[in-house]
């Protein structure tokens, strides 16, 4: 038997015992500074406010952005789950409104060089997941490094952010391209919601989706979806330097509405009338590891 055989019995074992029901949204970007991680942080808030229970995995590792943004020093992350024998539920650490959150850290150089009982362990303790929270957010690296693109084909749900600059736009379709031509992408099985961020007005998010999407329909064969937009406002950077989310510091400002809107557009928009596959994260975690 081989290991990849193996994980999906181990997978298959541990279903049997705690049903995946969480929804898993990967979020990524084509480059760095588009808002990615600021994103996850206000996205998780206004999700915690509509009721559904979230945990952030920071799957950025050795950068540890997330605890930065929530302002908080996480006692444990993941290495210590890998490590030092923590369980899943001592990593977790406790931000802003309940939200859960575990850190990449820097203890860990690669996920791929994990070896096998190392990678069993996780799958076993990210199983827990799935019982303890609505919503998982999975907040990656931005580019196409390899790892990046692992976490989105195997994630049944990735928001894309993207900016109106024309370098960010071109490395959202690089990675989009990445992402169509890598062999593990299910085009029916992944569903791609496109957040256009540091807008000047609701005409140029709009021009900023139709541009990205024109091209990847035209020469990827894709489709794509206009989830939302957030406003340029200077509320978020004076909420970053205070290390605490736009949502919480300044929750009347004008991003703040866009990132209620945008929680809204995923949880009640018309996308939801598509199927939207509900793995749970030890799954799309196995996915992530299956050709270790």
């Amino acid at each position: 038997m081989d290991q990849a055989q193996g994980l999906r019995n181990i997978v298959k074992r541990q279903n049997q015992v705690s049903a995946g029901n969480a929804r898993v949204i990967t979020v990524i970007s084509g480059k760095g500074g588009v808002g990615k991680s600021n994103t996850t942080v206000n996205l998780a808030v206004e999700l915690q406010r509509l009721g559904k229970k979230v945990i952030i995995f920071d799957a950025d590792l050795g950068l540890a952005n997330v605890e930065v943004m929530f302002g908080t020093i996480p006692k444990y992350n993941l290495s210590d789950l890998i490590y030092r024998g923590k369980h899943i539920r001592e990593i977790i650490t406790e931000g802003p409104e309940g939200i859960g959150f575990i850190s990449g850290g820097s203890g860990i150089v690669g996920l791929r060089n994990l070896n096998r009982n190392q990678i069993a362990y996780i799958i076993q303790n990210l199983s827990y997941l799935d019982n303890m929270a609505d919503v998982i957010i999975v907040d990656t690296g931005a580019g196409i490094a390899d790892n990046v693109l692992e976490f989105a084909v195997a994630s049944p749900e990735v928001l894309l952010v993207t900016t109106p600059e024309p370098s960010s736009l071109t490395d959202a379709y690089t990675l989009l391209k990445a992402l169509y031509n890598h062999p593990e992408y299910d085009k029916d099985g992944l569903l791609i919601h496109v957040l256009t961020n540091k807008v000047n007005s609701v005409e140029d998010g709009k021009a900023v989706y139709k541009k990205l999407s024109s091209v990847v329909t035209k020469f990827l064969n894709g489709n794509l979806e206009h989830i939302g937009m957030i406003p340029m406002d200077s509320a978020v950077e004076k909420a970053i330097r205070q290390q605490k989310p736009v949502t919480i510091s300044y929750p009347d400002a004008n991003a703040s509405e866009a990132y209620r809107i945008l929680a809204d557009n995923l949880i009640n928009g018309n996308h939801n009338q598509l199927e939207v596959k509900k793995r749970g994260l030890a799954q799309f975690f196995a996915g992530f590891m299956k050709k270790k």
